[in-house]
């Protein structure tokens, strides 16, 4: 097993840091801190993120994602949100129906374009959080979930791997990218210390996954085993992605929120990004094809 450290590349904190990703026809970096409700753009200098850009939201943002023509995709509190390339936002579909007290995740985007989003409970009820796909409608995936957390796919695309976090497992369906058609799931893997939260791949089909409260990136192989770990100085492990043009530096978030204040003066750098250079390639990331990519 390999052991890595992971670099502070920030010198903003992020409250609830998530959700980073790679827009690789763009060079640019994008990640959302949730609670304040800011999606960010960023380039890389080194092991270092930069902001160039932000937008704020007067709502929590659960994800972002770059659309083909530049545009941003953003998962508002209960809607789609998409930002223009000339900055022009409007209002897109809504994913939390009216009168749930909930709010979107994680989300990604599928090998044909197509956008996968879920939620989490925003009060005390337990099993009801949806993971659904937006095609043209919505197509709801599940709606069993304590916490719909981190997506990904197989190198292929053959395989969705999904987390629920309320239940420290990761799922996995068949996944037929041109059809839509989405198999029975089953479960991957089981975390039996700490939460998981953000994952991605690799191109050797391992699965990258942020361990929110253990401080720690762990990368699974097929088998459940552990075959990397990459330390972070901050307990909350929030999300994880490969970047850079040769997708193969780990960009971490992280988060101050739900830590003691004897935590945050034991992690000073909580809620910073981090990066690693690993020794293997991510699996390139799918741009959001727009509102008419259903199948």
């Amino acid at each position: 097993m390999t052991d890595y450290t992971a670099k502070r590349a920030s010198d903003e904190t992020y409250t609830l840091g998530e959700g980073p990703v790679w827009d690789a026809e763009r060079r640019r970096v994008l990640w959302v801190d949730i609670v304040e409700g800011t999606v960010f753009e960023g380039r890389i200098e080194g092991s270092a993120i930069f902001t160039t850009r932000r937008h704020q939201f007067d709502q929590m943002v659960g994800a972002v994602v770059p659309g083909v023509d530049g545009s941003l995709l953003v998962a508002g509190q209960e809607e789609l949100i998409v930002i223009d390339p000339s900055g022009e936002r409007r209002v897109a579909d809504r994913i939390v129906p009216p009168g749930i007290r909930s709010r979107t995740n994680d989300g990604a985007v599928d090998p044909a374009g197509r956008f996968l989003i879920g939620t989490l409970s925003l009060d005390d009820r337990s099993g009801e959080e949806r993971l659904v796909r937006v095609d043209g409608g919505l197509t709801v995936l599940d709606d069993d979930l304590q916490l719909s957390n981190g997506l990904a796919w197989s190198p292929d695309g053959g395989t969705l791997y999904s987390v629920d976090t309320g239940a420290a497992t990761i799922w996995a369906r068949p996944y037929d990218a041109a059809s839509g058609a989405v198999g029975t799931r089953s479960v991957h893997l089981e975390v039996t210390d700490g939460s998981p939260d953000g994952l991605c791949a690799d191109v050797d089909g391992n699965l990258w996954v942020a361990i929110w409260g253990a401080g720690e990136v762990r990368c699974y192989a097929a088998d459940g085993s552990i075959v990397h770990r990459v330390r972070v100085p901050a307990p909350h492990t929030s999300s994880v992605a490969f970047i850079g043009p040769d997708l193969r530096m780990l960009l971490i978030t992280t988060a101050r929120r739900d830590l003691t204040r004897e935590q945050l003066l034991e992690y000073p750098d909580a809620g910073l990004l981090f990066t690693v250079a690993v020794e293997t390639t991510g699996v390139p990331t799918t741009p959001w094809s727009g509102p008419a990519s259903g199948n």
